[in-house]
């Protein structure tokens, strides 16, 4: 099968990109923006609209294969990938990538996306190209041969399809009171995330901010419970903690502790909670930080996420032990391959394994990513694209309910004949 012509089109994304350095600077709300000046590159407000760009591939039997490109929200910090200009990648995509979409041949996809990322094209290619691409190729094969993404991934990497749904991930935004409420009414079963990305708003000088959060979400979720739903609580602290106890991972292990306690009868695991500044000291400090917390006794698994954003880092941040697993950050591994290899690669090594990505990231990458779940069964998924809760849910949900339906069905039609 053959491409026979490659249209490229901007869009929307789900969220929004913000200038972390900014927030964590301490800018403070002001509706939903945020007052002052940006501090970051490619920053014109600190917060300001999330843009897509999408692949659209026509095939020569008229089917039409699709992926998007996107940042993620806090683009351009700890070693992640800057914010894109649409209309120029679109140019980019129609003009000098085509003759390569036109040459190739859409029938297995693996073959294509491990030679993607060493095309002399692919040498400058933002990353968020190479995800978009990626994608529209992984849907461009599965029509061809006229199964599901998902089948297509289990076939060429050799893995066991799930045949249950993806633990999902949700994430509250700011509205991190009324959103959890969704979310326990929806059974979600990991939460909340809370966008705890603000010393002065969301953790307090001593702490004692967050740790009354923890305290209302765990009484708020046994309050609101009617059977047996016992969720894993999941917070994102964007390195704040470092920022509380200046760096001083004795007092950070101890405080842990308290939200462990806090958090009971529920399990609670923290993603970033120090930010060293660089990836050589991220690792160095999140060891530390885990081997104190086991020393402590304490039971909080330690997500990794800050510096680790390629296939090599999180080769890095795992063989290191700096982490009890870490966030696979789709659109900042560009190339959907990565992922993959990403996911295997922890599998291997035996850590609980967190398919991730963006609030900032769209319909399409949510979809595809329900496949790659499903074909590589990760302990855990993000509930992207936005900050609503319902949407994102809805999306992933849908996509692996579906997928697995078609699945099923055609697997019963084979054992009927």
């Amino acid at each position: 099968m053959k491409i026979l012509d490659v249209v490229a089109s901007t869009g929307l994304s789900g969220y929004f990109v913000d200038d972390q350095k900014a927030i964590k600077e301490g800018s403070l709300r002001d509706g939903f923006v945020y007052s002052g000046q940006p501090m970051s590159p490619g920053f014109n407000n600190i917060r300001q609209i999330g843009e897509s760009v999408s692949i659209t591939l026509l095939l020569e039997d008229g089917q039409v294969a699709y992926g998007d490109c996107v940042s993620v929200q806090y683009s351009g910090v700890a070693g992640r990938p800057p914010i894109f200009e649409p209309h120029e990648l679109v140019k980019c995509i129609e003009n000098k990538w085509g003759d390569w979409l036109h040459s190739i041949s859409i029938d297995k996809f693996r073959p294509l996306v491990e030679t993607l990322d060493s095309l002399p094209l692919a040498e400058h290619a933002p990353r968020a190209l190479m995800y978009g691409i990626s994608q529209a190729l992984l849907d461009a094969v599965s029509k061809t041969r006229h199964i599901t993404m998902a089948e297509v991934i289990s076939q060429e990497y050799g893995t066991q399809m799930s045949t249950d749904l993806i633990p999902l991930f949700s994430q509250s935004g700011d509205d991190r009171y009324v959103n959890v409420d969704k979310m326990i009414l929806k059974k979600v079963k990991i939460l909340p995330h809370g966008l705890i990305n603000n010393l002065q708003e969301k953790v307090g000088r001593n702490g004692e901010i967050l740790l009354d959060y923890v305290s209302w979400l765990s009484n708020r979720i046994t309050t609101l419970s009617t059977d047996n739903y016992k969720p894993l609580l999941h917070l994102d602290v964007y390195g704040t903690l470092g920022e509380v106890f200046h760096n001083d991972l004795e007092r950070i292990a101890d405080y842990l502790g308290e939200i462990y306690k806090a958090a009971l009868p529920y399990r609670i695991q923290i993603e970033g909670p120090i930010d060293a500044g660089s990836k050589s000291a991220q690792i160095e400090d999140l060891h530390t930080l885990r081997m104190l917390i086991k020393k402590k006794g304490i039971g909080i698994p330690i997500v990794a996420d800050e510096w680790c954003n390629t296939l090599d880092d999180i080769y890095e941040f795992i063989t290191a032990e700096a982490a009890d697993f870490v966030q696979i950050k789709t659109p900042c591994l560009g190339n959907i391959n990565n992922t993959i290899k990403a996911i295997l690669f922890s599998q291997e090594k035996g850590s609980y394994t967190y398919l991730g990505g963006s609030c900032n990231e769209t319909d399409r990458c949510a979809q595809v990513c329900a496949h790659l779940a499903l074909a590589l069964k990760p302990d855990q998924m993000l509930a992207k694209p936005g900050m609503g809760v319902d949407e994102g849910l809805m999306i992933m949900h849908n996509e692996m309910q579906r997928t697995l339906a078609m699945i099923n069905l055609r697997t019963t039609k084979t054992k009927l004949k």
